[in-house]
């Protein structure tokens, strides 16, 4: 399928999301298409499913012009939308998540479960997925909610595919997994237009590339007549430097130490300390235990055994209202069902964990308020059209910088960072990088979980390895490197 986007615009009230845009796609390519957070990335693939309407331009398919009305509509024509925005029902199992509005029937319209399920079963197969069809959605993980998602769009005979952050939340092997299913794909002559942030995903899989700019089309070029710093300087205007900024840990006193850390199913025995200043890096593969690890640390995971210590002292942190009182922030992995409330403003996101510096007497004050929440705007660089611009309608990687505003304001000793750049185009990325080193020159003790290696390489003290629920290894981020953290991560001993 050939399709071209010309002269694109879209506006949300005052705020113009798209100038101009375009986008052109080829029978059987791989077409990554790239731009910082908030360039209109989404948007535009929206408007071309009929998930918005444009304000001006054409979309020709096949060489007609086009409008669709829904994404239905989009899907009968043969062009499937997979959303970084997980769209599953977590209360129904994998199989109905499957065939949501596309059941198989026999007589008197009964849905024929057996076939169902057999279909499912093969198209997980095809994947590569080790999921039981009948699993409740709520009780995978991320990771494996996302496989759900792509097979759910395998079950069309789909002629265009576009991936939204695919592998955002995807583990190594599923990333392979994954791989070879979209070359096998282009095989068939399916087109897929790959929206990533992941520079080394772009050079390894795609044959062109375009490049958007706030909303405007900045040109396209095939993958082999451009380099990563090309790529770089097409999407923000500039040349961005060295791509982890040069740290200079000045390492203090023992912040937290965790001893014996234990719940029933998920981990055991963790030990580990964090000092002040010191970033401590947490790698492992998906389903290690490393955010639930987290999650009890800051009192949302019961545990049956083990003590948490901050300053030297015990504390008994029970629930994250207790956490926060003692010094502890988590910017969590799911900002969307955990970090923010999206329905609300920018505004009443960063005031909610900062009620103690806006407010006297439990009385609001409007001119503290919108002090803070316009310096929150300013200092991460949200685009957004002002404090009242609601979290729902921000791009990804302007959500995540709420998150991280939100609760840096809230001046924690202690900061769980847990997949801080998941989904952040390459400029947020520095910039939430220069963040965490500026947090940690200002005595802060940070831990940051990360399933990027060389983030996690270039940005930590140490690194702690975990590998199903144990702590494998610590290793000092001045003689880390890749090979001794898979070796660890995979269960492992270093020599």
């Amino acid at each position: 399928m050939q399709i071209e986007m010309r002269g694109i615009d879209k506006a949300f009230g005052t705020n113009q999301v798209l100038k101009n845009a375009g986008f052109e796609l080829r029978d059987g390519e791989i077409h990554a298409l790239m731009g910082e957070n908030g360039a209109g990335k989404s948007t535009l693939m929206k408007i071309l499913t009929g998930v918005y309407t444009r304000d001006a331009g054409t979309v020709v398919v096949d060489g007609q012009e086009v409008v669709y009305k829904s994404p239905q509509e989009a899907e009968k024509a043969g062009i499937v939308f997979i959303y970084q925005e997980l769209n599953v029902l977590f209360d129904l199992t994998v199989e109905e998540n499957l065939f949501m509005g596309k059941e198989i029937t026999k007589g008197l319209g009964v849905c024929d479960k057996k076939a169902m399920r057999q279909k499912a079963q093969e198209v997980m197969d095809k994947m590569g997925v080790n999921i039981p069809v009948n699993a409740v959605m709520s009780d995978l993980s991320v990771g494996q909610q996302q496989m759900v998602e792509i097979c759910k769009a395998l079950m069309v005979d789909a002629k265009v595919l576009i991936m939204d952050e695919p592998t955002a939340a995807l583990t190594e092997s599923e990333t392979k997994v994954l791989f070879e299913v979209i070359e096998s794909l282009k095989a068939k002559g399916v087109s897929i237009v790959y929206i990533s942030h992941r520079m080394e995903e772009i050079f390894q899989l795609c044959d062109r590339i375009t490049i958007l700019r706030d909303g405007q089309y900045v040109g396209t070029e095939n993958i082999r007549d451009i380099t990563m710093d090309g790529v770089v300087q097409m999407m923000i205007g500039r040349e961005i430097g060295e791509r982890y900024p040069q740290r200079d840990a000045k390492i203090g006193h023992e912040v937290l130490r965790v001893e014996g850390l234990t719940h029933e199913k998920m981990f055991r025995d963790v030990n580990f300390s964090v000092r002040a200043g010191e970033v401590l890096g947490v790698s492992g593969l998906m389903g290690a235990g490393r955010t639930e690890i987290m999650h009890a640390i800051f009192g949302s995971m019961p545990i049956v055994s083990g003590k948490v210590f901050i300053d030297g002292a015990e504390v008994h942190i029970k629930n994250p209202k207790q956490a926060i009182e003692a010094g502890i922030g988590f910017i969590t992995e799911d900002r969307k069902t955990e970090g923010l409330l999206l329905e609300k403003s920018i505004a009443e996101n960063i005031e909610l964990c900062n009620l103690n510096k806006v407010s006297k007497r439990n009385v609001l004050s409007k001119s503290k308020a919108a002090a803070l929440v316009k310096k929150g705007i300013e200092e991460f660089r949200v685009k957004c059209f002002g404090p009242d611009h609601e979290c729902n309608n921000l791009s990804g990687g302007n959500q995540q910088k709420v998150v991280l505003a939100k609760w840096i304001y809230t001046d924690p000793k202690i900061l769980i960072l847990d997949e801080p750049t998941r989904g952040v185009d390459i400029g947020a990325k520095k910039e939430i990088y220069s963040v965490i080193n500026d947090l940690a020159a200002k005595g802060v003790a940070i831990i940051m979980v990360s399933s990027e290696l060389p983030e996690v390489l270039g940005m930590s003290d140490r690194i702690m390895v975990v590998h199903e629920g144990h702590v494998t290894g610590i290793i000092d981020g001045k003689t880390a490197d890749q090979a001794k953290v898979m070796t660890l991560a995979t269960g492992g001993t270093l020599v």
